[in-house]
Formats: structure tokens, C-alpha cells, sequence
């Protein structure tokens, strides 16, 4: 499980785990479990957000674990829905409250525009320019205080990373994006590459859908490996921080399996593939 102590570097010069542990849709019992589970068998990167609501459990969990504080990586989110400096400044402090921990490594915005404005057949009515700079100026004084190591977005789009690149004091370290085979904006990715914005996928395993694939199995059987694997290699490969989820320990041990390579002509062949 080589993967798990491979790490990218921010562009403030600290180091973040190739590979980490999601905790989305975990309820707080499951994600002190797997938390404490995941840090027990090699992983040092755990996500959680504000909006999940199991923080408190993912704290409970880092503390069960007995793993030292600095030995891990720990990213939380800023609600969507938090759109002014004296809103993200208080899910910033709860957050810390919630996690009972010092310092968080990563905080990250969790969308540029709260969940019900985010996806809508017609144009985007409002787009929160002007929201999402203030929700970074609290993001700003949190890592110049050093309770926050490093900052980033999460499903910003280009438009969304110009608005920031061209008015904040400390650039998006990180855009964390929905990203798996089938569904990728590679324009997005490659913005964020030329940028020194570190792209992180999550719903790597398309949350769940790209496990019964037979193309993605076919694949799978080729390397003895299970889709999930295939998955997120897949993702690893593409130079990106990858996060599997699950709420089995026997697939936590399995998502973090991945000391092999997908070849460049299997690679070709899961980029082409459509996913309905």
C-alpha cells in the first residue's frame, strides 16, 4: 500500500497524502469507526466536511486511533451555504470545536454557490463572486493564524478559481472536483495544473455506480483486481489526490491496494469510455 505515503506538494511547500479516507454520507458512529480503522491500517488522510455532520465523530475516531496529531493529514469543509466572512469564520471555529484539534491541515470551500443554486437546467442566476471572496478572507486569517495549514475550493469551476486568482492574497492551494472514468473535465484539471492548484477527486468509484461496469471490469480482470481498484488507480494515475470512501473495512483495506500500474493502452481505453 505504497500509495498511501506518496503525497503531492501545495504551493506553500506542505505535503498532502496521495490517497485519503472520504466520509461523505458516513454517520457520525460509522465515521468514528472508520476513521479510527483507516488510521489504525496505514492511511494518514482523512476528509470531512462541516455539512456532513459526523466531525465530531471523525474526531472521536482520530483520538481512538492513538495516531499522533501531526502524523495525519485532516481536511474540512466550509458549508456551501455559508456565504459571508462572519459564516465561515464560525464553521471554521466549529469545525476545530467539533474535530477537538488544534489545527486543521486543509479547509477548502465546500462549493461557489450553495447546493440549491449549484445545478439547474437554466443559467446560473447568481454567481457569488463577490460571497465567495469574503468566505476567503476568513479562510486568509484562519491560515495566517496557523489553525488552518494550508486552503483551498472544492467544485469551483474556472470562472469561480478567476474571480480568486485575481483578487485574494493567498492563492486556492487545492480544487477538490468529482472526477472518475466517465465523468471528467480534463479542461478544469488542466487549469488547475498550470496554476499550482492540486486537483483532489472524490466519488473516485462514481459512488458506486462504476462497480458493476463490465467495461471497467474487463479491465479489472486483465490486472486480478477488483473495479474499485481499477477505479481509483485510475484516478492516481492521472496525477491527482484521490478519495474512496467506504464503510467496510475489508474495502478501506482494498481502496488502498494499488501498488500496481494500468497500462498507457488500458488507460486510452478508460478515458474513451461513456458512463450513462
Amino acid at each position: 500500500m505504497t500509495q498511501l505515503k506518496e503525497v503531492f506538494t501545495f504551493s506553500n511547500g506542505l505535503e498532502i497524502p496521495a490517497i485519503g479516507l472520504g466520509t461523505w454520507q458516513m454517520s457520525p458512529e460509522e465515521a468514528e469507526q472508520m476513521t479510527a480503522y483507516a488510521l489504525n491500517n496505514g492511511y494518514i488522510h482523512i476528509d470531512t466536511a462541516r455539512t456532513y455532520g459526523n466531525e465530531e465523530g471523525v474526531g472521536k475516531g482520530m483520538k481512538a486511533s492513538g495516531v499522533n496529531r501531526e502524523d495525519f493529514f485532516l481536511t474540512t469543509k466550509v458549508s456551501a451555504f455559508s456565504k459571508t466572512y462572519d459564516e465561515a469564520k464560525k464553521d471554521i471555529e466549529d469545525s476545530l470545536t467539533a474535530l477537538d484539534t488544534e489545527y486543521l491541515d486543509l479547509v477548502i470551500i465546500h462549493a461557489p454557490r450553495p447546493w440549491d443554486k449549484m445545478h439547474s437546467d437554466g443559467p446560473i442566476e447568481k454567481l457569488y463572486f463577490e460571497e465567495n471572496l469574503q468566505v476567503w478572507r476568513a479562510l486568509e486569517e484562519a491560515y495566517e493564524a496557523g489553525k488552518v495549514k494550508a486552503i483551498g475550493v472544492s467544485n469551483f469551476e474556472i470562472d469561480d478559481l478567476v474571480n480568486l486568482l485575481e483578487n485574494v492574497k493567498i492563492k486556492p492551494m487545492l480544487n477538490q472536483i468529482k472526477y472518475h472514468i466517465g465523468f471528467r473535465d480534463e479542461q478544469l484539471v488542466q487549469y488547475c495544473q498550470e496554476n499550482d492548484i492540486i486537483v483532489e477527486a472524490y466519488s473516485p468509484i462514481g459512488t458506486g455506480k462504476l462497480l458493476n461496469n463490465p467495461d471497467i471490469q474487463k479491465i479489472a480482470d486483465k490486472y486480478n483486481k477488483s473495479t474499485a481498484q481499477i477505479t481509483i488507480r485510475y484516478c492516481y494515475q492521472k496525477g491527482l489526490v484521490v478519495l474512496p470512501k467506504s464503510v467496510h473495512e475489508e474495502y478501506v483495506d482494498n481502496n488502498a491496494d494499488l501498488d500496481f500500474e494500468i497500462l498507457a493502452g488500458d488507460m486510452d481505453y478508460l478515458n474513451r469510455l461513456v458512463i450513462n
